[in-house]
Protein backbone atom coordinates (compact mmCIF):
# COMPACT_ATOMS: atom_id res chain seq x y z
CA UNK A 1 0.00 0.00 0.00
CA UNK A 2 1.15 3.53 -0.77
CA UNK A 3 -0.27 6.67 0.74
CA UNK A 4 -0.29 10.27 -0.50
CA UNK A 5 1.02 12.71 2.10
CA UNK A 6 -0.35 16.22 1.58
CA UNK A 7 -0.59 17.95 4.96
CA UNK A 8 -3.15 20.70 5.38
CA UNK A 9 -0.60 22.62 7.47
CA UNK A 10 1.36 23.66 4.36
CA UNK A 11 0.29 25.30 1.11
CA UNK A 12 -1.65 22.98 -1.20
CA UNK A 13 0.21 21.73 -4.28
CA UNK A 14 0.33 24.15 -7.24
CA UNK A 15 -1.04 21.48 -9.59
CA UNK A 16 -2.21 17.86 -9.56
CA UNK A 17 0.50 16.19 -7.48
CA UNK A 18 1.04 15.07 -3.88
CA UNK A 19 3.63 16.69 -1.65
CA UNK A 20 4.91 13.19 -0.84
CA UNK A 21 4.02 9.53 -1.25
CA UNK A 22 4.71 6.99 1.48
CA UNK A 23 5.79 3.55 0.26
CA UNK A 24 5.38 0.95 2.98
CA UNK A 25 7.65 -2.07 3.44
CA UNK A 26 6.99 -5.03 1.16
CA UNK A 27 6.97 -3.09 -2.12
CA UNK A 28 9.09 -3.66 -5.21
CA UNK A 29 10.54 -0.44 -6.64
CA UNK A 30 11.32 0.46 -10.25
CA UNK A 31 13.44 3.51 -11.08
CA UNK A 32 13.23 4.55 -14.72
CA UNK A 33 15.82 6.49 -16.62
CA UNK A 34 14.63 9.72 -18.15
CA UNK A 35 12.45 9.05 -21.18
CA UNK A 36 12.43 11.40 -24.14
CA UNK A 37 9.65 11.96 -26.65
CA UNK A 38 10.97 9.63 -29.32
CA UNK A 39 9.27 6.61 -30.82
CA UNK A 40 10.77 3.22 -31.69
CA UNK A 41 10.96 4.49 -35.29
CA UNK A 42 13.25 7.36 -34.12
CA UNK A 43 10.53 9.94 -34.91
CA UNK A 44 10.42 12.92 -32.55
CA UNK A 45 7.03 14.64 -32.77
CA UNK A 46 6.77 18.41 -32.58
CA UNK A 47 5.33 19.94 -29.44
CA UNK A 48 5.46 19.26 -25.75
CA UNK A 49 2.12 17.45 -25.52
CA UNK A 50 3.01 14.91 -28.22
CA UNK A 51 6.46 14.37 -26.74
CA UNK A 52 5.02 14.01 -23.22
CA UNK A 53 2.58 11.38 -24.50
CA UNK A 54 5.50 9.43 -25.92
CA UNK A 55 7.47 9.78 -22.67
CA UNK A 56 4.60 8.30 -20.67
CA UNK A 57 3.89 5.66 -23.32
CA UNK A 58 7.53 4.56 -23.09
CA UNK A 59 7.34 4.58 -19.29
CA UNK A 60 4.18 2.48 -19.51
CA UNK A 61 6.06 -0.14 -21.56
CA UNK A 62 8.94 -0.14 -19.04
CA UNK A 63 6.55 -0.59 -16.13
CA UNK A 64 4.62 -3.31 -17.97
CA UNK A 65 7.88 -5.23 -18.47
CA UNK A 66 8.35 -5.03 -14.68
CA UNK A 67 4.78 -6.21 -13.95
CA UNK A 68 3.53 -2.72 -13.09
CA UNK A 69 1.30 -0.02 -14.57
CA UNK A 70 1.30 3.77 -14.72
CA UNK A 71 -0.97 3.62 -11.66
CA UNK A 72 2.03 2.38 -9.65
CA UNK A 73 4.01 5.61 -10.16
CA UNK A 74 4.83 7.27 -6.83
CA UNK A 75 7.32 9.94 -7.99
CA UNK A 76 7.86 11.91 -11.21
CA UNK A 77 10.82 14.10 -12.10
CA UNK A 78 10.22 16.02 -15.31
CA UNK A 79 12.30 18.48 -17.27
CA UNK A 80 11.15 20.96 -19.92
CA UNK A 81 13.25 23.38 -21.94
CA UNK A 82 11.10 26.50 -21.40
CA UNK A 83 8.32 27.86 -19.21
CA UNK A 84 5.89 27.85 -22.13
CA UNK A 85 6.08 24.02 -22.12
CA UNK A 86 4.97 23.68 -18.49
CA UNK A 87 1.19 23.86 -19.03
CA UNK A 88 1.19 21.39 -21.95
CA UNK A 89 3.39 18.99 -20.01
CA UNK A 90 1.18 19.15 -16.89
CA UNK A 91 -2.05 18.75 -18.88
CA UNK A 92 -0.69 15.67 -20.63
CA UNK A 93 0.93 14.24 -17.47
CA UNK A 94 -2.46 14.39 -15.76
CA UNK A 95 -3.94 12.16 -18.50
CA UNK A 96 -1.49 9.41 -17.54
CA UNK A 97 -1.39 9.60 -13.73
CA UNK A 98 -3.76 8.03 -11.23
CA UNK A 99 -5.37 9.47 -8.12
CA UNK A 100 -4.08 10.22 -5.64
CA UNK A 101 -1.44 11.81 -7.83
CA UNK A 102 2.23 10.94 -7.37
CA UNK A 103 4.80 13.28 -5.88
CA UNK A 104 6.22 15.37 -8.72
CA UNK A 105 8.89 17.91 -9.55
CA UNK A 106 9.08 19.92 -12.79
CA UNK A 107 12.30 21.70 -13.74
CA UNK A 108 13.25 24.02 -16.58
CA UNK A 109 16.55 23.04 -18.17
CA UNK A 110 18.80 24.43 -20.88
CA UNK A 111 18.25 21.56 -23.30
CA UNK A 112 18.76 17.90 -24.11
CA UNK A 113 21.02 15.88 -26.40
CA UNK A 114 19.06 16.90 -29.49
CA UNK A 115 17.52 20.30 -30.02
CA UNK A 116 14.13 18.79 -31.00
CA UNK A 117 13.55 17.40 -27.51
CA UNK A 118 11.54 19.69 -25.23
CA UNK A 119 10.63 17.30 -22.36
CA UNK A 120 12.13 14.38 -20.45
CA UNK A 121 10.38 12.33 -17.74
CA UNK A 122 11.71 9.86 -15.18
CA UNK A 123 9.65 8.00 -12.58
CA UNK A 124 9.79 5.83 -9.53
CA UNK A 125 7.07 3.17 -9.25
CA UNK A 126 6.19 0.91 -6.33
CA UNK A 127 4.02 -2.20 -6.17
CA UNK A 128 3.28 -4.56 -3.30
CA UNK A 129 4.96 -7.94 -3.56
Amino acid sequence: MTRAVTPTTIRAPFARYSHAVEVQAGHRLVFSSGQLGIGPDDVIPAGVEAQTRLCFTNIGHILEAAGMTLGDIVRINAFVTAREHMAGYMKTRDEFTALPPPASTLMIVGGFTREEFVVEVEVIAAKAD
